[in-house]
């Protein structure tokens, strides 16, 4: 079994917010593939499976995605190997992608939530770069994060999307 979670925060009104790209990275890609989410949640997330993988969205807020990561691997018997999480970077140009097979959370709440559940650093995570530092440096840190896209960044979403998705097809090995 395999699990690719794309980190975010529940509610409409975090929708294409930076911090919830991961959400919108897995949405686009069932999106383009026809798969649906399942309307019941499983382990306080929104989820699909593909073969013997798994997508989900946790909906514990952002910071707390752990407790959903462990539930979840634990109840599947799923290895850190066998893990992918999706999450925004606002260290990153906007548009980049990084791939580590393993790594320290870099300031990232969500990946701290994780490590300290999983009791381990040693998972792989893309990080999906939001990095806009004009306007980081004018509101802050916090509010930068749960802002919006800019209407150029939003322009540029449906190919950072479209790059992403063959991220995901490679890991789900399609």
């Amino acid at each position: 079994m395999k699990l690719i979670v794309g980190f975010g925060n529940p509610g409409n009104q975090y929708n294409f917010t930076r911090h919830n790209f991961g959400f919108l990275a897995l949405d686009f890609y069932c999106k383009v593939h026809r798969i649906n989410w399942e309307k019941t949640p499983k382990f306080n997330a929104i989820w699909a499976r593909v073969g013997d993988t798994f997508l989900i969205k946790p909906q514990s807020f952002y910071n707390d995605s752990g407790k959903v990561v462990k539930n979840f691997m634990n109840f599947y018997k799923i290895s850190p190997d066998d893990l992918l999480i999706i999450c925004d970077d606002f260290e990153l140009e906007f548009g980049k992608t990084r791939y580590r097979a393993k790594g320290s959370a870099g300031g990232n709440n969500g990946l701290k939530s994780v490590i300290a559940e999983l009791g381990t650093e040693d998972f792989p995570r893309l990080r999906l770069g939001t990095g806009n530092d004009e306007l980081r440096h004018k509101i802050g840190d916090i509010d930068f994060v749960l802002s919006k896209f800019t209407d150029t960044e939003r322009e540029q979403l449906p190919a950072i999307l479209t790059s992403i998705d063959s991220h995901l097809g490679s890991a789900l090995g399609l």
